[in-house]
This record gives structure tokens, sequence and C-alpha cells, in this order.
């Protein structure tokens, strides 16, 4: 039995002990440990896997953590069962290559979730739902249902006990009730264009404009668009010697390299989030 555990807190000497000496007594060996001090906020965070030779009871250790040091030190904290596989639902619209990038991850083993369905607001992307056995939900959306819609997505993400997900270039903005319902639980990626270059043809603007490094981000979603905390980034260089064709299939590329990159950490319970922000473990 392996456990991950994620803390931050007002930092305190004594914490990294304290859980560490709570461990012991449990039985549990400690594998890793990393920790972190914003020295400006004061706030500490770490982050523990430990193994138990035998079953403990995941209820009895999370009551005995919450009413021992979590009171103590007022911790914000998270303990996952490492072997347990989270369900990730996919949302998308009419882009295919971040949704290929993670079913062909999926399907290799290397995304180590359920994925009960893929959710598009078109019937584009079915073919590829189809091709890895995966059910689809359609679910129109337009100004006038934009409501309605979400409800009946609502509706399918609590029937199929969806944990956390993923927008693999969903192009609709989501309202407050489903981002407050999944909160830091809702993935999502975009050019990293924005806000410079917003609009319908970011890379045709990039272009006009001569830049020499194009990027991609990917965040949790939050009520404020495209500018909730990030999980992970990246950038390539381009020339006056691309093309605008180039500077999209870079940027493609580049998409759902950072996508997969932010749904492995989130796997990995890797992140924790903080004043709209996130601190990455290794």
């Amino acid at each position: 039995m392996k456990l991950a555990i994620l803390i931050h807190c007002s930092d305190k000497s004594g914490i990294i002990s304290s859980v560490t000496h709570f461990i012991h007594q449990k039985g549990g060996n400690i594998v890793y440990l990393d920790q972190h001090v914003d020295k400006e906020a004061g706030i500490f965070f770490m982050r523990l896997e430990s193994e138990f030779e035998n079953n403990i009871s995941l209820s009895g250790f999370k009551e005995e953590f919450a009413n021992g040091m979590a009171k103590k030190y007022g911790m914000h904290w998270d303990v996952h069962l490492e072997d347990t596989k989270p369900k990730m639902g996919i949302f998308v619209s009419k882009y295919n290559h971040c949704l290929y990038d993670l079913l062909s991850r999926f399907n290799s083993g290397e995304l180590l979730v359920d994925i009960p369905f893929i959710l598009s607001n078109h019937q584009n992307l079915k073919y590829i739902a189809d091709q890895f056995q995966i059910p689809y939900y359609h679910i129109p959306v337009t100004k006038e249902n934009k409501e309605s819609a979400e409800t009946k997505q609502l509706d399918l993400l609590r029937r199929y006990e969806v944990d956390f997900i993923v927008l693999a270039r969903y192009m609709q903005i989501l309202s407050p009730k489903l981002i407050d319902a999944y909160p830091q639980k809702i993935i999502n990626i975009h050019h990293s264009f924005l806000p410079a270059f917003a609009g319908a043809k970011p890379y045709h603007a990039a272009f006009e404009r001569g830049v020499k490094i194009i990027g991609a981000t990917s965040h949790y979603v939050t009520a404020d668009l495209d500018a909730g905390p990030i999980v992970e980034q990246d950038v390539t260089t381009v020339s006056h010697s691309h093309s605008i064709k180039d500077f999209i299939a870079k940027g493609r590329d580049l998409e759902k390299i950072v996508l997969s990159r932010a749904v492995k950490l989130h796997l990995s319970r890797k992140t924790i989030v903080y004043n709209n922000k996130t601190v990455i473990f290794s």
C-alpha cells in the first residue's frame, strides 16, 4: 500500500519531523519527500510518499491525521492512494491533435487513468472515440442553451463519477457552475500568445508581428478566462523562414506535449495550488 500526502500551511518549526514520526508510528516507510518554503508568504509546502507493508485503514489514517497534526499546524492537506486510477473526462470541439495524443498515451499505458467518456459540442471527432472504443457524448452548446447544456454535462460527470476534466481544445467558455463543481480539477491548454494575440487566428497575428518564440500553456481553469494557476509551459523558436503553416504545426506539437505533461503532473499528485499559482514537485 502506497500513499501520497500533500500539505501546505504556515511555516513553523517541527512540521517535517512531526509528519515523518506519524508515518513511522503507522508502520510506513518514507520513499520520497520534497518540501518548499515560500519565504515571502511564510507558507510551507510538502509532498511525501510512504509505503506500508500491511494494509491500513485509509479512513482511520485520515481521521487521525486530521485530528492530530493537521489541526495543530492548521494544514491544508490531501492523502491519495497511489494505486487507484482516477477517472478523467475529456472535453473536445473540432481540433483533434490533443485528443489523439492523450488517447495514444492512454492506450500505451503511459497515462494511468480511466476515461469513461469523451464529450463534445460537435460531432466531428466521434470517429476517434470509436477507434479507441470510448463512449462519445454530443452536447451542442449555443448562447440560448448554454445553461441547460452545462446541466447535462454535470449530470454526465456525476453519473460516471469523474475525478477531473481535461479540455483538449474545447472551444467553449465554462460557467462558474461547472468550474465550482471541479475546483483545481479542470485542466486547459492554449497557445501562449494570449492576451497579446487573442482571437480566432493567433498564429496568423504572431506571424505578422514576426515573433521569434511561440509557446503553449496548460493551467487549471478558474472563472478568470485563461488566467488560472499554470501547471506546465514550453516554447520553441521560429524565424522569418517559417510560414504560417509552420507556426501552426509547431504550435500544435507544443500544445499536445504541454497538455500531456500537465495531465501527468496532476495524475502524479505533484501539484499544489496556492494564491492562483502552483508549486510543482519533482
